[in-house]
């Protein structure tokens, strides 16, 4: 996880069948890449910083950082970003230790890392701004300064004078830090800007497709990159991918990807995305149509999960999705296995109809297609293999379930059809016997919610001590009941 000053970190986000992370290279290729950054470092460290320090973790502090790939800037940038955050953290950690000397050798390999960034992305890039220019100018004088003030801290021994210069080497690798966020981040927009032109201006299938690979792959590294490939409308770029009929399945379903990480409700990126407006129906049409044509459960979770994202970012898509009969589609590839076999594919699903369900015409769509059925069995979801993601995802579909159930229900004739199908008992079980909800507290208070709305319409489905325990308290009270209820209770 590379992290950018300002409080941005480049996760690592794993979707079923993603191409190899950018970085990934033949493992004796990258131990030879690494000796010219491990030669380099420790010979800087030796000149200019005294011999290296003998202490206990100074090994686990060398940085070993793949040397980029001949005429890659964005995996140069990659490469050296990340081992730069990774220095910068060390160096606080130490600092806050007063471990001088290690603070000391450690701003000397910084420096040495900073400089060789700077010299190798001028080497590969096109002619750099004035303003990366001046950027770079001022993170090197602050690496400068930042081994000058940490060399002298070696020859102070007054604790008072110490703790007055850990302030000022406190400054400075702060100002440092802000002065290479912003290089990196003006210099990952350059390259990122220049892959959607690429990608605009191809005429070649191939070249599409690799390229949009690529964008898929800088998603992977997280918030700042999915920002920037916003802020560079690169979204808009992708729409013309999903609606052009000549670019095959694997390439839209990697364009419906790069949608599904950019406008992800989990990042904060999307004051970014107001030109995605312009684009949103074609992108919601192209979407609905991947859905219904995919030839594979990958290709289909690709494209449910960029629509899911879609109706967070704004309800106009739900709206778009009713006009579009896009219940009936997904309702109807929940019988097909080839396409819906996984319960991450099953809480894409879920996620879109509840976000739709606060329509109201969505209840009558959902009865005609037997939806009230669907959602009775997916309160009954179970994880196959037991491990914990595939259990959080059985969670989050049970809770989705629960809610859409609930917000449906608002409509007589959905819940007169839940109380048929015997929902209302799904959701005591779900309520009373922990292992059922796998002891999820966020499942319990969602399938509470849903049970009073159905009893509010149908209260004679209950008995009299589901109505005093479940109902009938306040919703806290009923929780904790809930919560703390031991299994030989059922």
């Amino acid at each position: 996880m590379m992290a950018l000053p300002g409080g941005h970190h480049l996760d690592s986000v794993t979707l079923p069948g993603q191409r190899l992370h950018l970085m990934q290279v033949d493992s004796v290729q990258r131990w030879m890449e690494d000796l010219k950054l491990m030669t380099e470092c420790e010979c800087m460290c030796v000149l200019q910083a005294k011999p290296i320090s003998l202490e206990e973790d100074a090994q686990g502090d060398l940085i070993l950082a793949g040397g980029p790939g001949p005429g890659d800037p964005l995996q140069l940038l990659l490469k050296r970003g990340w081992v730069i955050s990774t220095e910068l953290r060390r160096i606080g950690q130490k600092l806050a230790q007063d471990r001088w000397a290690r603070v000391h050798s450690m701003s000397v390999r910084l420096t040495c890392h900073a400089r060789s960034m700077v010299s190798e992305y001028s080497a590969v890039s096109r002619n750099s701004s004035k303003e990366m220019g001046q950027i770079e100018k001022l993170l090197m004088d602050k690496c400068s300064e930042l081994s000058a003030v940490t060399e002298r801290c070696l020859q102070v021994e007054n604790e008072h004078v110490l703790k007055s210069m850990k302030a000022c080497v406190s400054e400075t690798l702060s100002m440092l830090g802000q002065h290479f966020g912003q290089l990196l981040e003006l210099a990952l927009t350059r390259e990122v800007q220049a892959l959607v032109r690429k990608i605009d201006a191809s005429d070649n299938i191939y070249t599409t497709e690799s390229t949009t690979g690529n964008l898929f792959s800088l998603t992977q590294e997280g918030a700042p990159l999915c920002r920037i490939i916003a802020k560079v409308d690169g979204v808009l770029c992708l729409a013309d991918i999903l609606t052009d009929d000549s670019h095959s399945e694997a390439t839209r379903a990697e364009a419906a990807a790069v949608v599904a990480q950019v406008t992800s409700p989990h990042l904060p990126v999307t004051q970014h995305l107001s030109s995605f407006m312009e684009s949103m129906e074609e992108i919601v049409t192209a979407l609905v149509k991947l859905c219904q044509e995919a030839s594979s459960g990958e290709v289909f979770l690709l494209a449910s999960a960029a629509l899911a994202n879609i109706t967070f970012f704004d309800t106009m898509a739900c709206e778009m999705l009713l006009q579009l009969n896009a219940i009936r589609v997904l309702l109807e590839a929940c019988s097909d296995k080839q396409r819906v076999d996984t319960p991450y594919t099953r809480d894409q699903i879920v996620t879109i109809l509840a976000n739709m369900s606060v329509l109201e015409q969505c209840a009558s769509d959902i009865i005609q297609e037997n939806g009230v059925q669907l959602i009775m069995g997916m309160l009954s979801e179970k994880p196959r293999s037991g491990t914990p993601a595939e259990v959080a995802a059985c969670e989050r579909v049970q809770q989705k379930a629960a809610v859409t159930l609930a917000r449906l229900s608002r409509d007589p004739d959905v819940a007169r059809e839940a109380v048929r199908l015997s929902c209302m008992s799904r959701l005591i079980e779900l309520c009373r016997s922990p292992s059922e909800r796998n002891s999820s507290d966020a499942v319990l208070v969602a399938c509470l919610a849903a049970l009073r709305r159905l009893a509010g319409v149908c209260p004679e489905g209950l008995q009299d001590s589901d109505f005093q325990q479940l109902v009938q308290p306040r919703l806290v009270d009923s929780f904790l009941l809930c919560s703390n209820m031991e299994e030989s209770f059922v």
